[in-house]
């Protein structure tokens, strides 16, 4: 293995952002991960797994630490199981619309609301990969992993994975501990597109018959595109990572004080059924979006060098020459006036790699000018 020092990480994200890697290796192989760790080991080096860098904001010191880009590929197939489930392994550092794609070639459905998602198949279970009505979590059936506290390799089944809104083990309780190296996925063959998200029921409410996988992933990607939430070269809004803030999840009784905040009746507060809470209590899910907007931060707003997109009001955006710091304060502007307004803490979407690990974006909300 080549292991470089100094390596720029701004070209390896979809923010475009970040400083250096201390030591950076690309990792082609299980054999590879082997090696390594052992490299980082051997130094006291943290260890960073960086794949499609598509959910992620570096920071602008970098990371003092050994990076190790995945880049292993490969999808294998196994033979048809019971009514009609496929099997697909895929290796982590394969593209993840790019498998998306093979799968609706071969007319198996249960990810093809996911397409046009950016990143590779490895990060798809850190961070249980949702949109459009679907999550990676009711395909994955086993994760193959180096375990750097038992130095092996292991296989975690869907059950160990602890799958939850937007989590796993990976990115909670045992992050830093797992390296993926590939997802198996069970996908059903000749399956109907699921269309339960209101944006897809828009698209095809027109057509006069129901669409194949492939009309429904292309719908996905088009609609993406028009939010900005698709990587296309030369299109600045394209430079995020995506949705910065997640759906908040609240008690049923946060619509009365939302409401009352903006005199409005719960009923014209849009939100939508979620698990309840630990202690039993009906809990709803509220568009981040729509809070943003509700407390003045719409498409286009800019602050500097930073901004939120023209096109999809989450996606914050690097206009061009933004630092990481700059992507920051604007979140933390945001979450301030949500939290001051609605009550509600926002939480971030993306990872941040800072100089010496890599952690949860947290923001206190307590910004000021």
């Amino acid at each position: 293995m080549l292991f470089r020092e100094n390596v720029p990480l701004a070209p390896y994200t979809t923010f475009q952002i970040g400083g250096p890697a201390r030591w950076f290796a690309e990792v082609a192989s299980e054999a590879d991960v082997v090696e390594a760790v052992a490299f980082g080991r051997e130094r006291g080096l943290r260890v960073f797994i960086l794949g499609g860098g598509s959910n992620l904001l570096v920071a602008d010191q970098g990371y003092d630490g050994l990076v190790l880009h995945m880049v292993v590929k490969g999808v294998t197939e196994a033979p048809p199981g019971r009514h009609g489930a496929i099997t697909f392994i895929a290796a982590a550092g394969e593209n993840w619309d790019t498998f998306v794609s093979h799968t609706i070639a071969r007319n198996c459905g249960g990810v093809e609301c996911l397409a046009g998602i950016p990143g590779t198949v490895g990060g798809t279970p850190v961070q249980n990969v949702g949109a459009y009505g679907q999550e990676v979590s009711t395909t994955i059936r086993r994760v193959r992993a180096f375990d750097q506290h038992t130095n092996d390799f292991v296989d975690l089944n869907a059950a160990d994975c602890a799958f939850s809104y937007r989590r796993s083990r990976f990115n909670t309780t045992a992050r830093g501990r797992y390296i993926v190296t590939s997802v198996t996925f069970v996908l059903q063959a000749c399956a109907d597109p699921q269309l339960t998200y209101q944006d897809l029921k828009q698209y095809f409410q027109d057509s006069a018959v129901n669409p194949t996988l492939a009309e429904t992933a292309a719908a996905v990607r088009e609609i993406r595109h028009r939010k900005g939430m698709l990587l296309l070269e030369g299109e600045s809004d394209c430079r995020s990572a995506g949705s910065f803030f997640k759906n908040p999840i609240v008690p049923e009784v946060a619509l009365e004080r939302i409401a009352k905040a903006l005199a409005l009746s719960s009923a014209d507060i849009p939100h939508y059924a979620a698990a309840p809470g630990n202690s039993g209590q009906v809990q709803v899910k509220l568009p981040a979006a729509w809070l943003l907007e509700q407390a003045g931060f719409r498409k286009g707003f800019t602050l500097g060098r930073a901004g939120i997109s023209t096109r999809h009001t989450l996606a914050l955006t690097n206009k061009g020459g933004a630092t990481a710091n700059e992507i920051l304060t604007l979140a933390a502007r945001i979450v301030s006036k949500v939290d001051e307004q609605f009550g509600i803490h926002l939480e971030a979407e993306p990872m941040l790699l800072a100089p010496t690990q890599c952690q949860t974006i947290s923001i206190a909300g307590n910004f000021t000018d």
